[in-house]
């Protein structure tokens, strides 16, 4: 099959529309998880907790995070996986993975060690379940070493071990703190395990299909990756080296559909930005997260949200929430070139939006 060769216009829009994005708004949080395909879950609140940050990014006023608890904890349309929260009804292309894990091979030997240890925590939890980590025996035979904050805490890693072996689930969360139950009682009796290489197939195709544009093969990534094998069909971008794959559909769409963009503040973890090196290939857009460096080092802020204007980023806003004050301020709007009116009246717009959502009053530029 030829190639399709893009303008750099077309490939931003083609990420912009898949990413839910565009004026068109998602019908609601559950068909938006669907479409995004993940909703990544991350402990920094500086504005919101990502998630919902994520979520009101393309939903506005309209979200609110009781929504999304709600999906997870009740109606168990989405579900929690490795700091990932996703569709239900997606877990069959993760069952598969579940039965293989651990892969490493020194967690399989500390596993093995600790077969006692595994043991009684499933029985508390079949008993007693749903629990959180402090509430189930520390039995281990042979303690988790590691040079990292996890060192000795045998508990947790055990947690997470049965979790991505699919024994385990969490039932709920309170605030941050996770509740654990036995997967039977939290995922559907009827799931069934789609084949690993089909799966894998199934998740590059979807990935695909949620950024509309992406390399076949990226260097790895924590968590989710961003490169997407040989679904989709083969592309080039004017001005771009190299080759892409892109979404046929989204690429029909784009061709008989009129793109109406709109201004949008992101999370730093938003999917259409994470991968930095396609942000600046696509859109021309430096970033990094500098909450890991000094103040002093910091060019844009602790958790500057970037900016999206109709097909293109063009700037950071630093803020942050303080809810105990009850305001949201504003402490600087990078412009990456200088904003006309409207793209300065729509970032207000949106900054304004945010604090109203946040219920908090605004403060700053």
């Amino acid at each position: 099959m030829t190639a399709h060769h893009l303008d750099l216009r077309t490939a931003r829009r083609l990420a912009v529309r898949s990413q839910a994005l565009s004026a068109r708004r998602a019908p609601g949080l559950v068909p938006l998880v669907k479409q995004l395909t993940l909703l990544q879950v991350d402990p920094t609140a500086a504005i919101a907790p990502n998630a919902d940050l994520v979520a009101w990014s393309r939903l506005g006023a309209v979200y609110r995070p009781e929504d999304l608890t709600r999906a997870l904890e009740v109606d168990r349309t989405l579900f929690e996986f490795d700091a990932l929260i996703r569709p239900m009804e997606d877990l069959p292309l993760f069952l598969a993975g579940m039965q293989g894990a651990p892969h490493r091979e020194r967690t399989r030997e500390w596993l093995t060690a600790n077969r006692s240890f595994h043991r009684d925590v499933l029985a508390r939890l079949r008993d007693a379940g749903p629990l959180a980590s402090r509430d189930l025996p520390d039995t281990a035979a042979v303690p988790w070493a590691s040079s990292g904050w996890t060192n000795n805490r045998n508990t947790t890693q055990l947690l997470e071990i049965l979790a991505m072996r699919g024994e385990i689930a969490i039932s709920h969360r309170k605030g941050r703190e996770r509740f654990w139950d036995l997967a039977e009682r939290v995922y559907p009796a009827d799931a069934v395990a789609i084949p690993f290489a089909d799966a894998v197939r199934i998740r590059d195709e979807r990935r695909l299909a949620a950024l509309g544009i992406a390399r076949a093969k990226a260097p790895e990534q924590p968590i989710e990756p961003v490169h997407v094998g040989e679904a989709g069909e083969e592309a080039t971008v004017e001005g771009v080296p190299g080759t892409w794959r892109v979404d046929p559909a989204a690429l029909e769409a784009a061709g008989s559909e009129r793109f109406e963009g709109r201004t949008a503040l992101l999370s730093p973890f938003d999917r259409l930005g994470y991968d930095r090196v396609r942000a600046r290939q696509l859109f021309g857009f430096e970033y990094t997260l500098e909450m890991y460096k000094p103040e002093a080092k910091r060019q844009w802020g602790y958790f500057a949200l970037p900016v999206l204007h109709d097909d293109e980023l063009v700037g950071k806003v630093d803020a942050k929430a303080d809810r105990k004050a009850g305001i949201l301020t504003v402490h600087a709007i990078h412009e990456d070139a200088p904003f006309d009116a409207d793209t300065k009246d729509a970032v207000h717009g949106e900054l304004d939006g945010l604090a109203e959502w946040l219920g908090l009053e605004r403060v700053g530029p």
